[in-house]
């Protein structure tokens, strides 16, 4: 019978981040503040500011939206006397701003993070890091040309569960790594990206040409300015919303450069609303032999319209000798020895070459009498993070720590085009119907 056993994931194979998710006993001084400004104050800007003031030092002086509404609110939330604008310009020339949070559409995440790095900004920019693959190589050049900081907003690279699965992984508790399976759907219309439109939404309230930038121009919808991820010209779909998070934590775990061939198909299948993207996807993946692993095969699927909450989010990492299972705060570890009896199948062999095949199979594998002890000993280990632990706070507190040592931290530029990439080029393959290809080391479409 299988055993089960129950860990916290603050052991010795997550010491670093366990340790790190300790209470902070120093205290910042004045001079050591590090103040901020988030440009794009929707959900996930508003969520990232929280995130960034709970962590110590951290101070917010300036929120950029282009509606007015979220400018008025961050001045409800944040002060009267919080700086708020419309252009992302009037942030970057105060010098009293050391980091921004990027968090507004997607084709706009490439333009502002390279004007942001060149006014010597340290930049936490929302995934995906580009909205098309192309976009990536300004950004890294950018990256490294100014010295700044940079953190693509992909939680999952400072979960403990994903750093759990890469030491299991490392360990070779699967043995060899050949499939892993990877999902992330939903069930509710705030899922599918159906959020509320503000009853004063107008041109006189939305910044509608700054909104647009380089997208086609259109008269004012409030519907896509409010739900831009719906639409291929503002957004990334489900590939650039919930593929890269996927690719995000298995680069982390597998210690990834990334695919060799992207193949996606789907379809718009229940979320008929005037979007231009599809609600279901699925890609297969082909991850060559590299350093770090054996060559794998990465099947992916969301389905935003999905009955199976048991299996909203996850991955599956199938080995020779086991699976790791993860959830968004546990992991298990299903472990089954090789089998030491491969078997044979002979019964067309002649008589003669039976018995000379099982004579050479028997010396090999000489019979072992049936018992209790010889039983295959499966197991089963659950890891489950500690009681409080947050990893979009976790990711947060990363980034500030490396505005303050200035070291480059793990889902820099680099990493975050390996993710945004080959999750992107999913979008290429469905729209085109055919199989793309991806040059990992260069990071560019081969």
């Amino acid at each position: 019978m299988a055993t089960s056993r129950r860990h916290f994931l603050h052991g010795a194979g997550a010491a670093g981040l366990g340790a790190a998710f300790a209470p902070a006993q120093t205290r910042v001084s004045a001079n050591d503040r590090i103040r901020i400004a988030t440009i794009g104050h929707g959900g996930m800007g508003s969520g990232d500011t929280r995130y960034a003031r709970s962590v110590p030092g951290v101070e917010l002086v300036a929120v950029c939206d282009l509606y007015d509404g979220r400018l008025e609110h961050a001045r409800e939330l944040y002060g009267k006397d919080l700086f708020t604008t419309r252009d992302y310009r009037e942030v970057l020339a105060r010098k009293d701003i050391d980091a921004v949070i990027i968090a507004t559409p997607d084709h706009w995440h490439s333009r502002i993070s390279c004007d942001a790095l060149a006014a010597g900004k340290d930049v936490y920019c929302e995934k995906p890091m580009v909205q098309q693959p192309a976009q990536g190589q300004d950004v890294v050049a950018a990256q490294a040309s100014s010295g700044r900081i940079f953190q693509v907003g992909s939680q999952y690279v400072s979960s403990l569960v994903y750093q759990k699965a890469r030491d299991l992984i490392k360990a070779g508790a699967v043995g060899q790594l050949n499939m892993v399976e990877a999902w992330l759907d939903r069930n509710t219309a705030i899922g599918a990206w159906e959020y509320s439109i503000p009853p004063d939404a107008s041109p006189a309230t939305v910044d509608w040409d700054r909104f647009l930038g380089n997208a086609p121009k259109v008269p004012f919808e409030a519907v896509r300015f409010f739900r831009w991820r719906n639409y291929r010209a503002y957004g990334t779909g489900v590939a650039g919303d919930l593929f890269v998070h996927l690719l995000s934590g298995l680069h982390f775990a597998t210690g990834s450069l990334g695919p060799n061939r992207v193949y996606a198909s789907g379809g718009l299948r229940y979320w008929k609303d005037g979007r231009d993207v599809p609600d279901v996807l699925l890609a297969t993946l082909d991850y060559p032999e590299q350093p770090s692993h054996p060559a794998f095969t990465l099947a992916l699927r969301v389905n935003l319209k999905s009955s199976m909450p048991q299996e909203q989010f996850g991955f599956r990492f199938i080995g020779s000798e086991g699976i790791i299972t993860t959830g968004y705060n546990d992991l298990t570890l299903t472990s089954t020895p090789p089998e030491r009896d491969p078997g044979y199948t002979i019964e067309t062999f002649s008589k003669a070459l039976q018995a000379e095949f099982l004579k050479q199979y028997r010396e090999k594998y000489p019979p072992v009498k049936p018992s209790a002890e010889g039983m295959r000993p499966d197991r089963e280990e659950r890891y489950i993070s500690p009681r409080g632990f947050d990893a979009h706070r976790e990711h947060h507190r990363v980034f500030y720590e490396a505005v303050r040592s200035r070291k480059r931290p793990i889902e820099d530029a680099v990493f975050g085009l390996r993710a945004a990439g080959p999750a992107l080029l999913s979008n290429t393959s469905y729209f085109e119907r055919r199989i793309c290809h991806w040059d990992a080391e260069k990071m560019q479409a081969a």
